[in-house]
């Protein structure tokens, strides 16, 4: 029998062993009944003077043992039924080919995922390169400005995602986040991601998780190529019949899932053009601001700041405004950080969040957003594409070239001065930060809000509003701009054989839920389709590489 016991507290220097016998207190019981233990949740709490470790743990107990029946009632303790896999049937419409993924980011690796441990046989096609070749592209351009359109912090295996802080949070409550986690640990996360109440990665770790991953798809029998750029789809009667790739290369295709991520902009103008359904949705816009990681420790630890067993802490703020309706909010924080240039077209200026997974780098840093919707922008589908753009290239002019940035302190911002020098400054964004005023980058309605918000948020997290505290935009890429609407099948509304998938699609936000929704899509081809009969091989022309040969 498994019993999960909830609220077990321990101290920072506390043995983590007393976790066995706490729990059979709780239980009324002898600890040596406690056959097994197993913690599945791991807090901090920092709410009381002092700081504490909380815990859930499962116990294992002998079947002779029985429990007061009042302690079941306890929303602390409770009886753990584990659920088996869910078993996905074959479907019956016959699928000539075999599927193809655009994109290899979370939703398209964990959907090709899927597809292959299934027998699809999925080709993976990835308008970037491989993890290794990408991050000396990405480095190239943080250390020089020498920007690779098709391989950067948005495009190239491992998608967004790959460098970012790795955080596996998600606010989903779906069964699939634990298959999600448990096949992350499979390919070489740490088992603590699990429990932990905030698990992140760190992009390095998730650079060699991705390559295993890929790899593990094509010893399953499917196929990935790099440098394949999704150019076209070619649609008859409502259903797609093939693809173009890199302009030139026609692939037959009848079961097209589009995982391509929120930046690839060029899909989202050719998809308009080919009449799929798309619709506007908000997203947020603003800056990248950051702090000593030792004053964001002291804030939220008080004297336990600098514990060994806390690491360096994080935050999550929201405000909303009454004057404008807007509201800002705190996202993608990343504690012990980088700010690091997320652009992907040339002339434009694009600012994300990276940790690697110790979190050292001394410097917090976190998205500062306000949201926006489509009044804000004229109302076609791809306005909120335009205004993106729009912000990043105003960004890019401000920055005064090369990718520079615009930055600027806090202080200055609440007082719409410009800044005069950033030297010695905490901006850690590459290729390096140009003072500026964000207030002639962002527009004044964005600023205002932001500048209320400050104050609060100083309220809330006293020193929030601090001298060393910058401000560097724009960031702009929070989420997709624009939906690919599909039906309850999962097929877009307007072609049967798209699969509309992940957060560039619209229906994920972050890592986890883009794998969840991955491996939703999966199953969606999987019940409806039998395994394909013909394996297609794309031919390594036209620049595309073939992952078999690297």
């Amino acid at each position: 029998m498994k019993i999960r016991v909830r609220n077990l507290n321990l101290r920072l220097d506390d043995d983590v062993n007393r976790l066995r016998g706490m729990a059979a207190a709780k239980l009324g019981i002898p600890r040596d009944y406690v056959k097994s233990w197993t913690i599945v949740r791991k807090s901090v709490d920092a709410r009381r003077h002092r700081v504490m470790l909380n815990y859930s743990v499962d116990v294992e107990l002998p079947a002779r043992v029985q429990l007061d029946t009042s302690l079941l009632a306890s929303p602390e303790i409770s009886v753990v039924v584990d659920t088996p896999p869910r078993t996905l049937h074959e479907g019956e419409s016959p699928l000539g080919r075999s599927p193809i993924v655009v994109g290899s980011g979370p939703a398209g690796l964990f959907c090709a995922l899927l597809l292959a441990r299934h027998g699809y046989q999925p080709v993976v096609i990835e308008r970037g390169r491989e993890i290794h070749q990408r991050v000396q592209d990405v480095d190239l351009f943080w250390r020089a400005g020498i920007l690779n359109q098709e391989s950067n912090v948005q495009f190239g295996e491992g998608g967004a995602g790959t460098f970012s802080d790795g955080k596996l949070t998600t606010r989903i409550g779906d069964a699939r986040v634990d298959l999600v986690l448990r096949t992350l640990v499979e390919f070489g996360a740490p088992a603590e991601i699990l429990y932990l109440k905030r698990p992140h990665v760190g992009t390095d770790r998730l650079r060699d998780i991705v390559e295993k991953i890929r790899r593990e798809i094509l010893l399953l029998g499917g196929e990935v190529y790099f440098q394949a750029r999704l150019t076209g789809i070619n649609i008859s009667q409502g259903r797609v019949q093939s693809i173009t790739i890199n302009h030139r290369l026609k692939v037959p295709c009848s079961v097209l899932v589009l995982a391509v991520g929120n930046s690839a902009r060029d899909v989202y103008r050719m998809l308009a053009g080919c009449g799929i359904r798309l619709i506007p949705k908000g997203f947020a816009v603003g800056a990248r601001i950051e702090h000593p990681q030792s004053l964001i420790d002291k804030i939220q630890y008080g004297d336990y700041a600098g514990h060994p067993a806390l690491g360096p802490a994080d935050y999550h703020l929201t405000y909303q405004d009454r004057e404008t309706g807007r509201s800002l909010y705190t996202f993608c924080m990343c504690p012990g950080g980088y700010v690091v240039a997320g652009s992907s077209q040339a002339g434009t200026v694009v600012t994300n969040g990276m940790s690697y997974y110790d979190r050292d780098s001394g410097v917090a840093n976190s998205a500062l957003v306000v949201t926006v919707s489509p009044g804000d922008w004229e109302g076609t589908p791809l306005g909120g594409v335009n205004f993106q753009e729009y912000l990043e290239r105003k960004a890019f002019q401000a920055g005064q070239g090369g990718y520079m940035a615009p930055a600027q302190l806090v202080e200055d911002f609440l007082e719409g001065k410009p800044t005069d020098s950033l030297r010695d400054s905490l901006a850690t964004y590459r290729p390096g930060v140009i003072p500026a005023n964000l207030w002639e980058v962002l527009p004044a309605e964005i600023c205002q809000v932001m500048t209320r918000g400050l104050q609060v948020f100083d309220q809330r997290m006293k020193g929030f509003i601090q001298p060393g505290a910058v401000l560097t935009g724009v960031e702009t890429r929070t989420s997709a701009p624009l939906r690919i609407e599909r039906g309850e099948d999962l097929n877009s509304v307007s072609t049967r054989g798209l699969y509309p998938c992940g957060e560039g699609a619209g229906y994920a936000g972050g890592i986890i839920s883009a794998a969840v929704d991955g491996l939703r899509v999966a199953e969606g081809i999987i019940t409806s389709f039998k395994k394909p009969v013909d394996k297609i091989t794309i031919e390594a022309n036209y620049g595309i590489v073939d992952a078999r040969n690297l």
